[in-house]
């Protein structure tokens, strides 16, 4: 299964790339993500909760960055092993480049099953497969624009101000 798409990120190109080498990013945008740790260099372990059609498993695995141009794009390699379950794994090609308005996230995904998840018929998976795509990446520019709420300040901001993406929040602590 090959899925292709981008989303615009309002947020520096720096800040996205910051964003897709943190663990702590990562960990909030996989979804049913319970556990992310580990280093871009050295790879990211990860435990996983997912339900596919009628299998519900844990996965456990590795996720691992590589073919890095700094700012510009990297390889998002991941492999799960989910018991009797079967496994999962699969790839995005990330590029970004610059965009009105911010930052423009390119990825290209595939996605393979093996074991019991892939007597479930491709139909399933595909869905599924593009289901946790679309999930993480719109997950992910969340995290970096940081929420939109009404919020009024006591420096009588607007309503409507952008709340602080994950680095302000890092950064302002």
């Amino acid at each position: 299964m090959k899925l292709t798409d981008s989303k615009l990120i309002a947020a520096d190109r720096d800040t996205v790339w910051q964003a897709l080498l943190s663990a702590d990013v990562l960990k909030d945008c996989v979804p049913g993500c319970q556990e992310m740790s580990g280093s871009p260099e050295e790879g990211f372990e990860a435990t996983v909760v997912q339900k596919v059609g009628p299998v519900k498993a844990t996965f456990k695995g590795a996720v691992t960055l590589s073919d890095m141009v700094v700012g510009e794009s990297l390889t998002l390699t991941g492999e799960g092993k989910g018991g009797a379950a079967g496994f999962a794994k699969g790839g995005a090609n990330v590029t970004l480049s610059d965009e009105e308005g911010g930052t423009l996230l390119a990825y290209e995904v595939e996605a393979k099953v093996g074991g019991k998840l892939a007597q479930l018929g491709s139909r399933i998976i595909d869905g599924f497969a593009k289901k946790m795509a679309d999930q993480f990446f719109e997950t992910f520019r969340s995290v970096v624009e940081g929420p939109t709420e009404e919020v009024e300040n006591d420096d009588g901001a607007e309503e409507g101000e952008k709340k602080k993406g994950w680095l302000g929040r890092l950064v302002s602590g």
